[in-house]
């Protein structure tokens, strides 16, 4: 097959999906929406999965590791530290906008984020529940004392200033690649409030994400027409079970993802397809 017709045969599937998706909203008005790190890949923060669904590097660290290994917890901070400067500043993709747009037309119940960017807030959503945290925010875990994450870089970059015009690739949720051989001289921050350890204000592996979040997120599910999945394989159960809940309510769901997810059995519409374009492609 030659090159313009694979082009003219990729155009006639895309404006296929595009229509399919509109119809899927025609017939569902009011959308509980989930999204995942697709949804952010158009404004420069890497996904975690592959189109298969498996790791594309090393799952990220769990809580236990963060709490009881000093070199692992430093490895953590100082890839942070260089990592926050781009994913700080990374601004919302016209998926993000369009799913603001869509609220604003009251099509959308909420939006369950299992990114840690406040992408969506930015873009001016506001029924927004950030099911993993927000990297934007750093907690205590003795005292519960919050900070703006702003902030705590300052303290970073003035605790390491040998650290500090150190460069490397960005991944995924504010972290970068950086790789040496030796940690041991990086040093972290403590609460300024009861010295405390800190830690990012989002969910780990190995913590539980906070029931309130998750019995909010049900019931704007309830309240929906169906369910529509931006971005994410949904191969981590937190995500999963919303999916899995919809089918048991009987609630149509429709994905935008590229590659397969874990819910390819309960879908009702599979968009495989970029998310920002195929969400930009419902207001042409």
């Amino acid at each position: 097959m030659s090159t313009e017709s694979t082009s003219l045969t990729d155009s006639v599937a895309m404006r296929s999906q595009a229509g399919a998706l509109r119809e899927f909203l025609d017939r569902h008005p009011r959308l509980f929406v989930l999204s995942g790190a697709g949804c952010s890949t158009g404004s420069g923060i890497p996904d975690y999965r592959d189109m298969q669904g498996a790791w594309k590097r090393t799952p990220p660290i769990t809580l236990q590791v963060f709490l009881d290994q000093p070199l692992h917890r430093a490895r953590y901070w100082a890839r942070s530290m260089i990592g926050w400067r781009r994913f700080g500043t990374a601004t919302p993709n016209a998926g993000h906008r369009v799913l603001a747009i869509l609220e604003q037309r009251e099509r959308i119940e909420g939006v369950l984020t299992q990114n840690v960017d406040g992408l969506h807030q930015a873009a001016g959503s506001r029924n927004v529940i950030d099911l993993h945290g927000r990297m934007d925010t750093i907690r205590c875990l003795a005292c519960e004392d919050r900070t703006p994450r702003q902030e705590f870089q300052q303290r970073l970059l003035a605790a390491n200033p040998s650290w500090a015009m150190l460069d490397a690739a960005s991944a995924p949720d504010g972290d970068a690649d950086l790789e040496r051989a030796d940690f041991s001289d990086f040093v972290i921050p403590a609460c300024a409030l009861c010295g405390g350890i800190v830690k990012p204000d989002v969910v780990f592996f190995g913590e539980n994400v906070p029931r309130q979040r998750v019995d909010d997120a049900m019931g704007w599910l309830a309240a929906s027409d169906a369910m529509l999945v931006v971005g994410s394989s949904l191969m981590v159960y937190s995500g999963y079970r919303f999916a899995v809940a919809a089918e048991r309510l009987g609630k149509p769901i429709a994905a935008i993802n590229r590659g397969v997810t874990r819910a390819d059995d309960l879908l009702d519409l599979k968009i495989d397809d970029d998310c920002s374009d195929a969400l930009a492609n419902l207001l042409d």
